[in-house]
């Protein structure tokens, strides 16, 4: 299992050790340089606690936000997350009039908390994979579910297909089935939307694990193969929004990012 990262476990052991996871152009005026909420910088950077706190409430790589360089200049979404791979730079909040999440990069200190560029290294790297695969078609596929029901590009024209891959033994992955199965169950009488998630293990192992845990979603076994060779995807669980046309729209790792993506830009 090591071989198959889990977010949250990653980031909780370096967190706590004893735990076990689009446009270019001017700067934006009136926005640049107001951090929102308020922080020290010198401070949060050298304490990881302080900053993995204010970072997992104010930023989300994964959203649609405007970028800012050192210099306050407007950079594409591709070329923030690039110079965040370095592990040089962390992402600040900067205040907005409205709802636009604006993000600007500071270069850390030399005696900035290693972690903090190692884990933003990380998780901006897999932003960064995940954004390139936006707007791509979606492989060929041909997937049956539990109840003998066929999906595949052409029966599946002109539906939004919301994928989730995940295996036994993830724990972030079932703990977020009480929000997925919400999700379906609120769109159960929407037949333009496919929910289906894609798994690890085999038939039998699942069949006798969602007597304990009911899943709402319809589920396909043993797409490992396909995961791992047709999208290249290593870390669960990861969501795919596959919009009515088969392209891919949105991956994200976390259940409540696609489900934020849905509502604002797909309900």
């Amino acid at each position: 299992m090591s071989k198959y990262q889990i977010i949250l476990p990653i980031l909780l052991h370096l967190l706590f050790p004893a735990c076990k996871e689009k446009s270019e152009g001017n700067s934006i005026s009136g926005k640049v340089g107001v951090l929102d909420p308020e922080v020290t910088i010198n401070k949060i950077e050298s304490d990881f606690s302080e900053w993995w706190t204010y970072h997992s409430a104010n930023i989300s790589l994964s959203s649609d936000f405007i970028g800012l360089n050192e210099k306050s200049d407007t950079i594409h979404k591709e070329q923030f997350l690039e110079q965040l791979t370095s592990g040089d730079f962390i992402p600040l909040k900067l205040k907005s009039a409205d709802k636009t999440e604006i993000y600007k990069l500071y270069e850390l200190d030399t005696l900035a908390d290693k972690g903090i560029g190692s884990i933003i290294k990380n998780a901006s790297t897999t932003n960064l994979k995940h954004f390139r695969m936006e707007g791509k078609t979606f492989p060929e596929f041909d997937f049956t579910d539990f109840n003998g029901r066929h999906y595949n590009n052409e029966n599946t024209k002109g539906k939004t297909i919301l994928i989730k891959t995940w295996f036994i033994g993830c724990t972030a992955c079932i703990a977020e089935f009480p929000e997925l199965n919400k999700l379906a169950e609120d769109h159960e009488n929407d037949d333009d939307r496919v929910f289906v998630s894609l798994a690890l293990d085999a038939k039998p192992e699942l069949e006798r694990f969602l007597l304990k845990k009911p899943f709402k979603y319809q589920v396909v076994p043993e797409k490992r193969d396909f995961l791992e060779k047709e999208l290249n995807l290593q870390i669960y669980p990861t969501h795919i929004v596959v919009d009515k046309n088969g392209i891919i729209v949105k991956v994200v790792n976390k259940a409540s990012e696609m489900i934020a993506f849905i509502e604002n830009n797909m309900d």
